[in-house]
């Protein structure tokens, strides 16, 4: 339990998780679409950071029997929540948006889990970074 506290609290994953909601929060206002809002954006995303990378995890170890419950929670992070929210707030817009907003809330919720997988400090990714691609050196070097 203790890591992934620690994981939670990393700075550079709280600095994308602002720079996330920024942008949401941007795109509720630039583009008014009728079912993107401030609250619906901050419900959303931070769902998103406490399960994405779990669920990604999930599939990327193929631990089976935790499946269920990962099938769920993407659900409800980039389905459940969206239906629930909006069915409360706005029916209309419910039913106009969800078809469109499902496919689009899965890509980003796949990418906030590329994007918060790592285990570490920024420090240590950029250090595991390079040494997984190291420079490549001339024939003369």
């Amino acid at each position: 339990m203790k890591s992934w506290l620690t994981e939670y609290r990393r700075p550079w994953k709280l600095a994308t998780l602002a720079v996330g909601i920024g942008l949401l929060i941007f795109g509720s206002f630039h583009y008014q679409a009728p079912d993107w809002d401030i609250p619906i954006s901050f419900i959303m995303a931070i769902l998103a950071y406490l399960t994405a990378p779990w669920s990604l995890r999930v599939i990327l170890e193929r631990t089976w029997r935790l499946w269920p419950a990962m099938l769920f929670v993407t659900w409800f992070t980039v389905d459940g929540c969206y239906a629930i929210y909006w069915y409360f707030k706005n029916p209309e817009a419910l039913e106009m948006m969800r078809t469109v907003n499902f496919p689009a809330s899965l890509s980003l919720y796949g990418l906030c889990g590329v994007v918060w997988l790592y285990r570490g400090s920024l420090r240590q990714l950029i250090s595991d970074i390079k040494k997984s691609f190291p420079l490549q050196r001339g024939i003369g070097d």
